[in-house]
């Protein structure tokens, strides 16, 4: 075989076929024939090393098979897990997912990762920052560029995300269901759709169990492990400490969880604890934490759907997945007489 790249034209001529057969059987995007010819080609095709040109079949279609992701941080569990969620989405359909980590929660960094993607000519993009009330998807919307929001909304396109308002009732509703009624929300952050709709869970689920929240009970914060540690001590802190507090993320969760300790409290005995996402380690913390499980496989799958479809109703613009309430030993019935 001579050097340098195997080719289709190589594989066809070593197979004894036609390239047009070689490439129909090559291509995993078609259905896999298992006939001896197909079996002939592929085993050829392995013995030569052939590499199928990526690059050339996306311009003889058109396109570039690849999608671009973009999200705040890879170091933040959530966002890795979702991407890698892509991932497999991208796998099943044959696409390839490309992912821009901002580093920030801005929306100029976004803007500036998205526009680096487009000009690698990815088909379309899944954004993961979108902002309530920002502009940038608008501007995506005004030049036709294909675009999903995914795990938040901002109001326009389209969009694949969890039921964060079932969410943040379910979370709550566990808590009441414990006996607790005086129940303390580090709730993330005012721009961010997945905490504004947990924290309307929240609320739903308070007000229908008659239960007043305190002016302070309601702590914004951001999403990671340090904010959470203070959103716990503004809580502690309040004239009437909550015996529960229902944390928007697992991380900021975890941050109080582990500052609670410094405080001479304990979890679930003193405070009981709900966190979202059920990122892997909070199932292995010294005490597991309850949580709701996010679906981000049907999340992304989703994105995926609404990106390449081409028919889409008004009432299919938004996919939402449920979210599944976990219960573990962070949350226990509330023994204090002063309910």
């Amino acid at each position: 075989m001579k050097p340098g790249r195997i080719t289709l034209h190589d594989v066809a001529a070593a197979a004894g076929v036609s390239k047009s057969s070689v490439s129909r059987i090559l291509d995993e995007r078609l259905p896999r024939s298992e006939s001896e010819s197909a079996k002939r080609v592929r085993q050829v095709a392995a013995e030569l090393g052939y590499v199928r040109d990526i690059s050339a079949a996306s311009l003889r279609r058109g396109n570039t098979s690849t999608i671009g992701v973009v999200v705040p941080h890879l170091t933040d569990t959530v966002m890795a897990m979702f991407y890698e969620a892509v991932a497999r989405a991208c796998q099943k359909a044959g696409l390839f997912a490309i992912v821009v980590a901002t580093s920030r929660d801005e929306p100029e960094a976004d803007r500036a990762a998205a526009e680096t993607l487009l000009a690698r000519g990815v088909d379309g993009l899944i954004l993961t920052t979108a902002q309530l009330g920002e502009k940038f998807t608008q501007e995506l919307q005004l030049r036709n560029i294909p675009f999903v929001l995914a795990l938040r909304r901002s109001g326009n396109g389209l969009a694949s995300v969890g039921d964060d308002t079932l969410g943040g009732y379910l979370a709550t509703r566990h808590l009441l269901d414990l006996g607790h009624r005086k129940i303390g929300i580090i709730a993330g952050l005012s721009y961010s759709s997945s905490s504004s709709d947990r924290l309307i869970g929240y609320r739903k689920a308070m007000d229908e169990a008659g239960a007043e929240i305190a002016d302070g009970w309601v702590v914004p914060s951001g999403f990671d492990i340090e904010s959470g540690a203070e959103a716990a001590a503004k809580l502690i802190s309040h004239p009437d400490r909550p015996t529960a507090i229902f944390a928007v993320n697992d991380n900021t969760a975890i941050g109080a969880m582990s500052w609670l300790p410094s405080a001479g409290l304990s979890v679930p005995g003193d405070i009981s604890i709900v966190g979202y996402n059920d990122i892997p380690i909070v199932r292995h913390l010294a005490v597991p934490l309850t949580t709701v499980r996010v679906p981000f496989d049907q999340i992304a799958t989703g994105a995926i759907e609404l990106l390449r479809s081409t028919t889409l109703g008004p009432n299919d613009r938004i996919r939402i997945a449920t979210p599944t309430l976990i219960p573990r030993r962070s949350t226990a019935r509330n023994a204090s007489k002063d309910v």
